[in-house]
């Protein structure tokens, strides 16, 4: 499962760093641009760690996860829009659990 949970974080990252492009593709907006790239860069910080340490690697992961979670959740309820919140709240939320998973089954 850890092994999972460590390429996870690449795809995880991808798809955060994606998303800040498409942010700023669609709407303008700087701030998901600067947002998504640097949660992106810390998420593939975290999975070149987890290569090497795939404890520390997923506690760090599991950790910008939960906090793009709770962000997620904010500008869902300031909104009410399920697109993009909503996608990736619940985004965040499943790889949150499976970055929570592999780090528990190392430890």
């Amino acid at each position: 499962m850890d092994l999972i949970a460590v390429w996870s974080i690449l795809v995880y990252a991808l798809a955060v760093a994606l998303g800040g492009i498409f942010g700023y593709l669609k709407a303008k907006s700087k701030m998901s641009l600067i947002s998504g790239l640097l949660s992106g860069a810390a998420l593939l910080a975290a999975w070149f760690l987890a290569l090497q340490q795939a404890q520390i690697g997923l506690a760090i992961a599991t950790s910008i996860g939960a906090v793009l979670v709770v962000i997620f959740i904010a500008r869902l309820v300031r909104t009410r829009k399920f697109m993009p919140a909503g996608l990736m709240m619940s985004l965040s939320f499943v790889a949150t659990l499976v970055f929570l998973w592999g780090w528990l089954a190392i430890a």
